[in-house]
């Protein structure tokens, strides 16, 4: 029977042949795909939480469907039947798909390790100092490495051919000139490059700080190699090149811990009670789950020529909820205020003297 099968197959007609080697080998993805969906969909169910598989699955999957066909047609080009010139194309085609699949399957599994690295260092907690500081160095050493692989894997499919390496002969040559060239060229994306490597590692700021920026109020959203994109309160992205942050003064304020003092500051009459404000502020303070229960503090810090400053000083866990707090008391500070001591809001005195008075 296998000799029968064997004849049949010489007998039938080379493209024919060439079509079917073709269509099994990428039914074969198309099975293996159709396996792994409904794993995927089946592993949803069990909830949210990390699982190696499923992000094996998640990372895979597509590639898979690409990259194990390709090899199984290598595998079985020796028994096509193109004549010599074609097979050389097809084979030199395949040759360079593989290269290709093989360079995106290496990213995936860098996407694999890095959802590995964002479980065990979870960012979603208060004090997450020690986890921004990684995975700041995860996300930029991880499109450094990307990049790596693209440029290697392109080297790799030029100098696959035979007139790419006699240009790269020819460009070595000239190699002494280009280098300056391009050197100058490249300087302010190498000078990037460089200021990305040493924020990666030295951390004047990680991803999920909080910044005062040009102005802005935000928090550290990407790190890329050569620009930061900071993500403002009111939704806005603000961009700025990488060695931005090297050059010039910004506020950083989580650079050691998520905690920070939030202020408001009232303009109120001389004749307030201070102590019944500082009464008010502890009420008030120990009423919001917002503090922390760490500082509370009311002072009169300025006088001017009509009114006098108290400053509420208060801490939080974090900037947002700080932002959050200081809207609280403020606004529950004046309405006490309002209500109970009227004449003490800020206002202006006219004095007149019984001379100026007339029936």
């Amino acid at each position: 029977m296998a000799i029968d099968l064997t004849a049949w197959a010489y007998k039938m007609p080379s493209w024919t042949w060439n079509t079917l080697i073709i269509l099994f080998s990428f039914i074969v993805g198309i099975i293996i795909r159709s396996i792994l969906v409904p794993i995927v969909r089946q592993q949803g169910k069990y909830g949210t939480s990390y699982s190696m598989i499923r992000s094996i699955i998640r990372h895979l999957s597509k590639i898979a469907a690409i990259f194990i066909p390709l090899l199984i047609f290598n595998a079985l080009l020796p028994v096509t039947r193109f004549n010599a010139k074609t097979f050389l194309y097809v084979e030199k085609a395949t040759e360079i798909l593989i290269t290709l699949a093989f360079a995106v399957v290496v990213m995936r599994l860098i996407r694999i390790f890095e959802d590995y690295l964002y479980h065990r260092f979870d960012i979603n907690k208060e004090n997450n100092l020690r986890e921004r500081k990684i995975r700041t160095q995860i996300v930029f050493i991880r499109k450094l490495l990307i990049t790596l692989i693209v440029i290697i894997t392109v080297a790799i499919v030029l100098l696959s051919f035979e007139n790419m390496r006699k240009i790269g002969a020819g460009l070595l040559t000239g190699v002494g000139v280009g280098g300056i060239i391009i050197g100058f060229a490249a300087q302010k994306s190498l000078g990037n490059l460089l200021a990305g490597l040493q924020i990666a590692f030295t951390q004047p700021i990680r991803m999920d700080d909080v910044l005062i920026v040009e102005g802005e109020w935000g928090k550290v959203e990407e790190i890329n190699l050569t620009y930061v994109v900071v993500n403002i309160w009111d939704k806005r992205r603000l961009v700025l090149p990488i060695n931005y942050f090297i050059e010039k003064p910004f506020q950083n304020w989580t650079r050691n811990t998520a905690e920070i003092l939030g202020t408001v500051f009232l303009q109120v009459d001389f004749t307030i009670p201070v102590d019944k404000l500082r009464q008010k502020l502890t009420e008030l303070l120990e009423s919001n789950v917002l503090w922390d229960g760490k500082v509370n503090v009311l002072q009169v810090t300025d006088f001017k020529e009509k009114t006098m400053e108290i400053r509420c000083l208060m801490s939080c866990r974090n900037s947002g909820q700080a932002f959050d707090l200081r809207c609280y008391v403020r606004e529950n500070m004046i309405a006490y205020i309002n209500e109970n001591f009227p004449m003490a809001l800020s206002q202006t005195r006219v004095t007149f003297s019984s001379g100026d008075i007339k029936a």
